[in-house]
């Protein structure tokens, strides 16, 4: 009964954050929907809207980042892999395409003409690869049916996918609590909107492995064949 509970909390605390993230992210969208080049980030970034490659990345990026939210958000809910798993393997691919195909190339793009200077451009170049290949890495896991793995890898991908929440979150923190200038804010929300998440899904990898040991112990030291 307290499993079930447990579980019940569990997908109230995920689908709130899916709905706060959604809604988020919606915000965001609607403020670049009428192209305005005067609007909101882009406020910052006027010395690069004439840089044709530079224009379409961020507009690909901001306009399709948000399927990669919920795609990956709904891949950890068990009752739609065990229930309906040509769903969970269809939004997969969906996932994994938006990733490697269309935000990887966009969003390395837009990490070279970051502002902050060299610490910000680093910072969103090692976020983009990292996405690049946790992604990949749980794709080729899932293929060679490598299934411990590619969950975990999945996790460390959603970890920087939702960084588009977390980075927007920072900022508003930051620019509340503090009087710093916009680039250093900036170099500053670069590495907390990614770093402090990873650490948690390695954080949450590790609990979840140990607790597996933990419980083939018990299950081991209880069983009267041995």
């Amino acid at each position: 009964m307290r499993a079930f509970v447990l579980d019940i909390l569990k997908t109230i605390i995920i689908y709130t954050l899916l709905c706060i993230a959604t809604f988020l992210m919606s915000l965001t969208i609607l403020q670049y929907s009428s192209f305005d080049e005067h609007v909101a980030f882009l406020q910052y970034k006027q010395e690069y809207m004439h840089i044709v490659r530079w224009k379409i990345a961020f507009y690909i990026h901001v306009f399709t980042s948000i399927f990669c939210l919920i795609a990956g958000f709904t891949q950890f809910s068990k009752h739609l892999q065990t229930g309906y798993p040509a769903i969970h393997r269809f939004i997969g691919k969906v996932y994994v395409f938006n990733i490697l195909v269309i935000n990887f190339p966009a969003a390395l793009i837009m990490a070279y003409y970051a502002n902050g200077g060299f610490p910000t451009k680093t910072a969103f170049m090692i976020l983009d690869c990292l996405w690049f290949w946790f992604t990949l890495k749980a794709f080729l896991d899932i293929k060679n049916k490598n299934f411990r793995s590619h969950e975990n890898y999945m996790i460390r991908s959603y970890a920087l996918t939702f960084s588009a929440i977390t980075l927007r979150s920072w900022k508003m923190i930051l620019s509340a609590a503090t009087t710093i200038d916009p680039d250093s804010l900036y170099m500053i929300n670069a590495w907390l909107g990614f770093v402090p998440n990873l650490l948690l899904a390695e954080y949450y990898i590790r609990m979840k492995k140990n607790f597996i040991l933990s419980s083939a112990e018990s299950v081991s030291k209880n069983d009267p064949g041995k």
